[in-house]
């Protein structure tokens, strides 16, 4: 159990050391630069691409154009763009060296001029389209015109976003500082999720599936994190087709296993909604991979089909699926599932973001980068992280609650045992024993008649030790045979009115009170002598343990088909290991006694189809509590 503690105070810390390391300028503002607001636009039906174009003769059709009016649908037969804006002459006594800072730039194949120097080229063969681009600048370069010809195969092409100019060397780190920090939270949800699995071969079956899958979801997620970064694509450029399918393989993944483990966090029946909705998940995402091993062989021909299969589909997929997810998990909150009440906040917030993002991402036509999301995924991951912890601790729970079953099932047994025992030795011995002592009582009260006034006292003791004899025999045979041979319903108010009748005198020997609050309408069944013989045995132990103005209540109820008999005392009560003894043969917490009395009560309220408990505090008393079952009224 400490070991899944510190994994998850490990996990947190994993998760908020690159919240801290981002926070407070996650998106470090650049400073003395200059925004390029607007740029102009003209569609090319059939781009050509090589060191012979000269984009300054280009000089008609050309349409305005800014962020928030940027390129508009891409008409038919169309596939790439020219885009130019033109660089200002700023007070350049600040910078070093100027840069060119494009956040977002969407196309497959880029080509940027300055004039008619090519600054940047880069070609994509995979369907990953964002640009982030910090292009250094000559001086000279400033006051030029910069074209920028953009071919794409999906369904969005050009800028979006403001262009800024600024010193090149102070702007660069903040400029990539989000990216950065995407690639330590993501890279820290791929090594928790590693030590998971990792831990996961030391794990019991009945939680190995929830972990695993919880494993999974947490890799998937580091995985979408690091390869949805355009940090990779940007200086590792030579693995974006393998980051690309990364990405999509940690999605294709991580839709369905995120059911199974909502699924199996808050079990949910076989037949459930969650279950039919990652069965079709698991489809879905089949197909998705196949499309994608199909996309990869046939050299992205059949790309727009995949745009549309992968891309517009899943994004709706989505959108179901978390609908479906929230729906179930604050339904089952407010059912008073606490698991359901941590997941569905975290779930909640991850969610929120997710579906807010998925309809402003089509809400602006695809023309949007999503990035809250990631947020919500550090509260998802968290949740669920708290959620397997509460797991494990009511697992660990629920093995010492049946440890300490299993003990005190060893110990019934135990006594079981050794009661049998013992009440076949009583039974043989008893048998042999009484003759003896019943010839030999003859004998001595023969003897006593003849003998002298002193011989007598002796005489008279020795017949008084042997009725003792006698009667600890009897206990002993009731103990080993209680059948009751007289069964008939027994009405408990005149059963107890009787047994108070005998006992009253001897309480008021020991200064203390009985009180009877009995029903008139309470009947069990059983031997009318048995029975006061037990009731007998459990009030005079009362009576001895008082003390001063002591006051023993006698007191019966019905609950259900159930007669509830209550015999409190306010004396002086006992501590738990004599409570766990009592009814063991020989034990008694009076000096005198010898604990058969409440053995063979405890027997014959068990013949009787009874039970019998005890409730005590040293120095606040004890209480009897026998449960019989209820019988009708005989009349």
């Amino acid at each position: 159990m400490k070991v899944v503690w510190k994994l998850v105070v490990t996990g947190l810390a994993l998760l908020i050391l690159p919240l801290l390391s981002a926070a407070p300028e996650a998106r470090a503002e650049i400073t003395e630069s200059h925004d390029i607001r607007e740029w102009q636009f003209r569609w090319e039906p059939t781009p050509s691409f090589g060191p012979g174009i000269d984009p300054t003769g280009i000089t008609d059709q050309w349409v305005s154009a800014d962020k928030d009016t940027p390129v508009p649908d891409i008409p038919h037969k169309f596939s790439a763009a020219w885009i130019k804006f033109d660089l200002p002459k700023p007070d350049q006594a600040a910078w070093k060296q100027p840069g060119l800072f494009i956040d977002k730039l969407y196309g497959h194949h880029i080509v940027i001029y300055a004039g008619d120097r090519v600054l940047f080229e880069s070609s994509r063969p995979y369907s990953y389209d964002v640009y982030k681009l910090a292009l250094p600048l000559d001086r000279d370069d400033l006051g030029e015109t910069v074209y920028v010809l953009v071919e794409t195969l999906s369904d969005r092409i050009g800028l979006h976003q403001t262009i800024k100019l600024a010193d090149y060397e102070r702007t660069l780190p903040g400029f990539f500082k989000n990216d950065l920090f995407d690639m330590m939270l993501g890279g820290s949800l791929v090594f928790f999720s590693v030590i998971m699995l990792i831990c996961s071969l030391i794990l019991k079956k009945s939680l190995l599936s929830k972990w695993l899958s919880l494993s999974i979801v947490i890799l998937t997620i580091g995985a979408l994190i690091v390869t949805y970064s355009p940090f990779v694509y940007t200086f590792l450029g030579k693995y974006g087709q393998l980051s690309l399918a990364l990405f999509d393989l940690a999605l294709y993944v991580f839709l369905p296993t995120l059911t199974l483990f909502i699924e199996k966090a808050l079990e949910s029946p076989k037949r459930s909604l969650l279950t039919w909705c990652r069965k079709l998940l698991t489809v879905f995402s089949v197909c998705c991979l196949l499309f994608m091993v199909i996309n990869e062989v046939t050299n992205a021909q059949y790309i727009n089909f995949y745009y549309f299969f992968t891309g517009t589909l899943l994004g709706y997929v989505m959108l179901i699926q978390f609908t479906i997810l929230i729906s179930t998990t604050v339904i089952r909150a407010f059912k008073g599932n606490k698991d359901a009440v941590i997941m569905s906040t975290g779930f909640a917030v991850f969610a929120a973001t997710g579906i807010g993002e998925l309809i402003w991402f089509y809400a602006n036509a695809k023309n949007y980068e999503l990035f809250l999301w990631k947020w919500g995924v550090v509260c998802f991951v968290i949740a669920f992280i708290i959620i397997l912890a509460r797991q494990f601790a009511k697992d660990h729970e629920r093995v010492v609650n049946y440890t300490k079953e299993l003990e005190l099932y060893n110990n019934r047994l135990q006594k079981h045992e050794k009661m049998e025992i013992i009440s076949e030795l009583a039974a043989s011995v008893a048998h042999e024993v009484r003759n003896p002592l019943q010839v030999t009582r003859g004998f001595l009260q023969l003897l006593s008649k003849r003998a002298e006034n002193s011989e007598k006292t002796y005489m008279n003791l020795a017949l008084a030790e042997l009725d003792r004899a006698s009667d600890i025999i009897t206990d002993f045979l009731t103990f080993a045979k209680p059948q009751l041979d007289d069964i008939k319903v027994l009405n408990l108010s005149e059963e107890f009115k009787h047994i108070v009748g005998i006992l009253a005198p001897m309480a008021h020997l020991q200064g203390g009170e009985i009180r009877l609050h009995i029903p008139e309408h309470l009947y069990i069944r059983g031997n009318s002598a048995k029975f006061k013989q037990a009731f007998v045995n459990i009030i005079k132990n009362s009576i001895e343990a008082l003390e001063r103005e002591g006051l023993i209540e006698i007191q019966a109820r019905t609950e259900r088909e159930t007669i509830i008999v209550h015999v409190r005392d306010n004396g002086q009560g006992m501590e738990d290991e004599e409570l766990t003894r009592l009814g063991e043969p020989y034990f008694s917490s009076k000096t005198k006694g010898t604990g058969l009395g409440l053995m063979v009560t405890f027997r014959i309220i068990e013949v009787m189809q009874g039970k019998i408990e005890f409730q005590s505090k040293k120095g606040a008393g004890t209480e009897a509590i026998v449960r019989f079952p209820s019988a009708s009224d005989p009349v």
